[in-house]
């Protein structure tokens, strides 16, 4: 276990944001609601519905769809904005730590979606890659499990890894470091839709010049569709996790205009 200052800022900071996040945060008023019955029932009734309204939007496919359409940007990348480009950056999204198919530990699913999509550019367009993402203590960094998937897997050389960040402001700052060595300045930059805003201000800041290269959408940019029947419209599984992605965003978003 690493007890080491920026570990334990990592995790007060992954702590915290499991409280203000689904499903803790609906569930929290709903528990002060039920506390408070007794001795302030008013009070107890309009913060324990007032949690359960909450819990309802942000699992609701109408609610967190408007939600995510206020966060992604829908445009693709053209390939006519990535010919300017020197390199593709890749961002981490997680790991999956019991793996045994793959001999110990892999990829999350967030992140295969960005290394396939990452290997699909490096293919159409012949630049090289770097992959970036850290890891806690012990762990295997992120960039090395990226690596490794796109060797391996889709057949495609690694540049460069940056195996140092935890967050995304530390993606931005350790991958320019290396890119800059390299005489790289202007990059495409994989990472999901949502997140992709908060990624370029924080690769802007370090002084890069970004071309989004987005994937991963959660929200439908498109036409509405008339196979969207009512059962499609009860909270789900998909729903819950694009309300909580968003609200996650959107929270990451702020704290990070916020420490600027």
């Amino acid at each position: 276990m690493d007890f080491s200052l920026p570990a334990l800022l990592f995790w007060l900071k992954k702590l915290l944001a499991a409280l203000v996040l689904p499903p803790l945060l609906p569930l929290l008023p709903i528990v002060a609601g039920l506390l408070l019955l007794r001795r302030r029932p008013r009070l107890g009734r309009v913060l324990a519905w007032g949690g359960v309204a909450l819990n309802l939007l942000l699992t609701l496919p109408a609610s967190v769809g408007w939600l995510a359409k206020q966060l992604e940007d829908p445009r693709p990348l053209s390939l006519e904005a990535s010919r300017s480009a020197q390199a593709i950056v890749v961002l981490g999204a997680g790991r999956r730590d019991y793996a045994p198919e793959y001999g110990g530990e892999t990829l999350n699913r967030l992140a295969l979606e960005r290394v396939r999509y990452g290997a699909r550019l490096a293919r159409t367009t012949g630049l090289p890659l770097l992959v970036s993402g850290g890891g806690i203590g012990d762990e295997t960094a992120e960039a090395v499990l990226m690596k490794s998937a796109l060797e391996e897997d889709f057949g495609l050389t690694v540049r460069w890894a940056e195996a140092r960040s935890r967050d995304t402001r530390e993606n931005a700052l350790f991958s320019a470091q290396i890119l800059r060595e390299a005489d790289v300045r202007h990059v495409l930059l994989v990472t999901h839709a949502m997140h992709m805003p908060r990624a370029q201000a924080a690769f802007e800041a370090a002084g890069m010049i970004v071309t989004p290269a987005p994937t991963g959408w959660l929200a439908d940019h498109g036409e509405p569709s008339g196979e969207h029947f009512l059962p499609g419209q009860l909270p789900n599984a998909n729903s819950a996790y694009t309300g909580w992605f968003a609200v996650h965003e959107a929270i990451g978003r702020l704290a990070y205009r916020l420490s600027q």
